[in-house]
């Protein structure tokens, strides 16, 4: 049976989507498709990294995850198939894997796959569903494409640490308008070192404690935490800390720790 996942900025007002789900049941009846979102930003990798990271583990092993954001047909793109810790990803090498993992993929193919000219436009259903549905039935990799070393780097922008303090910038806003910023616990934990702090942000806001949960402080109360994604959140308990806190897309915020 298998399981395919599908990442695309495809949206659900347009009929792309019905297409790409139709041409998998086609060649795969009884597969089971799991919607991870079709409402990626048009051609925004870093965000649907960001999404597919934080999901993709929490499916069973040899799940299939077909990606398709910036597929479109070019000249130089390439298609690649590969094994990443026990998971299957098909997508464009557009540099979307290099921010989806920490170091290289166990096995890598640049797709070989007969394209019909008549989807020229369309790789994602006519190169990248094929590939999908040859690994969900239990195909090599080696059986559609052929041996590669690297994948497409694309860098994402780091937090800057300058002794006491750690700069960063918000990274994603969810469906909840939670901020989510590229500072990750790890990174908190050992500049912080046990001490103090005061996070801040659009110069006169400022939290100093930790939450373990959005509960934990009042309705409308403001928070910071670490979430699912193991990233600083900023939040509002039961409120809207985007548009209530005037935070956008790669702001700054600061963490400075105290003695």
């Amino acid at each position: 049976m298998g399981i395919i996942t599908l990442t695309t900025d495809l949206g659900s007002k347009d009929f792309y989507q019905a297409a790409l789900k139709g041409s998998i049941l086609s060649i795969h009846p009884t597969v089971n498709i799991v919607d991870i979102t079709h409402e990626v930003p048009a051609f925004n990798i870093s965000y649907a990294a960001f999404v597919l990271k934080n999901s993709y583990t929490y499916f069973p092993k040899n799940t299939v995850h077909l990606i398709g954001i910036d597929s479109v047909f070019n000249e130089n793109t390439k298609y690649i198939a590969l094994r990443y810790k026990d998971h299957y990803f098909v997508g464009a090498d557009n540099g979307i894997f290099s921010l989806l993992f920490d170091d290289k993929p166990d096995e890598l193919v640049e797709l070989n796959i007969m394209q019909d000219l008549k989807f020229l436009h369309f790789p994602l259903v006519d190169i990248l569903v094929k590939a999908a549905v040859h690994l969900t039935k239990g195909g090599k990799l080696k059986e559609i494409g052929i041996h590669a070393d690297d994948i497409e780097q694309r860098m994402l922008l780091h937090p800057v640490i300058e002794r006491d303090i750690i700069r960063g910038s918000v990274i994603f806003i969810d469906t909840f308008s939670n901020v989510i910023t590229n500072i990750t616990k790890d990174l908190f934990t050992k500049v912080q070192r046990n001490r103090d702090f005061s996070l801040y942000f659009r110069k006169s806001e400022t939290i100093t404690q930790l939450s373990w949960h959005y509960n934990e402080v009042p309705e409308g109360e403001k928070l910071c935490l670490f979430g699912i994604s193991n990233h600083l959140e900023i939040a509002i308990n039961k409120g809207k800390a985007s548009g209530l806190l005037g935070l956008h897309l790669n702001d700054i915020v600061r963490v400075e720790f105290h003695p």
